[in-house]
């Protein structure tokens, strides 16, 4: 359990990071970068994937190249919802983006859909429409427009990724070795973006962004490996890895958003996460065996 519970630490603590990157001077598009050469080097070096599949004709390049676009854009749509609509919102919204893999897998891969699940998924719903609901004080109301297409496009975001590793796994591509893939090809693509901002003066690169990156890169793996290592110590709970996993980062988010940023939450805003807790348990079971 200790490895879920790194594991929980680790993705809170990236959006931690995003959200104190202003306030430490950090270039977030910068330390994106950066993040991706740090996961690279630490997937090759400790994971050490095989990457015959990926030389293998059906090899799904076109999923591939999506994801290493997807990868970063979803960083950064992370970032501006952290800033913009806060830890605890933005944590429940990449959660609850199960549901639309969920549906995505009824209607794209043939998976049977339980009362369980089914179940889980209108709840689910419920839980997003309360996250989404805009505060009731007058004063918030415009920042709350600029804040909830961060928020819709998070959970649509870390939605389409889950999408692109199904395909990937189907076509029998190793995962680790995928996302060894995406991560240098993700590096490649923001390095041409930074240098090309740097080319026409938008910005420069700078010491602290090149720290936060790896720090940030350091966090994103180790969120990845410890929930690996989880999945391998309980081979037969893999429900109770999901669930706990999944619970545990909407808890702690919200503890952390609210003691140490003092995000303020509505009724419906509460409602909303206690069911988002109540739908991951339910597909959680939904899956069990």
């Amino acid at each position: 359990m200790h490895l879920l519970l790194l594991s929980v630490t680790c993705s809170v603590l990236v959006s931690v990071l995003l959200k104190c990157a202003a306030r430490l001077r950090i270039d977030v598009a910068q330390a994106v970068t950066w993040n991706y050469l740090a996961a690279t080097v630490l997937c090759a070096w400790l994971l050490r994937p095989p990457l015959s599949s990926l030389q293998a004709p059906a090899a799904p390049w076109p999923e591939l190249l999506a994801l290493a676009l997807a990868l970063p854009s979803i960083f950064l749509v992370l970032a501006r919802s952290v800033a913009l609509a806060g830890i605890v919102r933005s944590d429940a919204a990449q959660r609850l983006s199960l549901l639309l893999s969920l549906a995505a897998a009824f209607m794209l891969f043939g998976e049977r859909a339980s009362g369980w699940k089914l179940a889980g998924l209108g709840v689910g719903l419920l839980a997003m429409a309360g996250i989404l609901a805009r505060p009731a004080q007058a004063l918030d109301a415009p920042a709350w427009r600029r804040a909830w297409p961060w928020l819709l496009a998070t959970w649509m975001g870390f939605a389409l990724i889950d999408v692109l590793l199904k395909r990937i796994a189907l076509a029998g591509t190793s995962s680790m070795a995928a996302l060894l893939a995406c991560f240098a090809a993700a590096f490649v693509l923001m390095l041409a973006l930074q240098l090309a901002r740097w080319a026409r003066g938008r910005t420069r690169p700078d010491l602290r962004s090149l720290g936060g990156g790896l720090l940030l890169g350091l966090l994103n793996f180790g969120n990845i490996l410890f929930y690996v290592r989880a999945h391998q110590a309980l081979p037969d709970s893999p429900a109770v890895v999901f669930a706990t996993m999944n619970i545990g980062v909407v808890a702690l988010g919200t503890l952390v958003g609210v003691a140490c940023f003092g995000e303020r939450t509505t009724r419906g805003n509460r409602i909303g996460l206690v069911l988002a807790v109540i739908a991951i348990a339910l597909v959680a079971w939904g899956t069990r065996g």
